[in-house]
């Protein structure tokens, strides 16, 4: 997109750059010694296929247009069982 950044859930991306932009956000949570949950932000150059580290959303967000709930959704987890899984963990957490 010539204007700016767009924005596709699921992606369109082969295997191979789906793995290295997996592997790049899982470094980048790890490096900065995140824990629990978040949402790693990261642009794809169109024409080099770079990847850039854009931001770590610790506490995403939660509205009905929150990138977080439907990443998880198109990948097949509901909001409901998002939430759920979310609550198990930090109950798990505390134990």
């Amino acid at each position: 997109m010539p204007e700016g950044a767009e924005t596709k859930v699921p992606t369109d991306l082969d295997a191979k750059h789906t793995k290295l932009i997996q592997d790049f956000a899982l470094k980048a949570f790890n490096c900065l010694e995140c824990d629990g949950m978040a949402r790693v932000d990261l642009f794809l150059e169109h024409n080099t296929h770079k990847i850039y580290l854009n931001e770590i959303n610790t506490i995403p967000g939660f509205t009905p247009i929150s990138m977080y709930p439907k990443m998880w959704q198109a990948s097949g987890i509901s909001y409901s069982e998002l939430i759920s899984e979310l609550l198990n963990l930090a109950e798990q957490r505390l134990n």
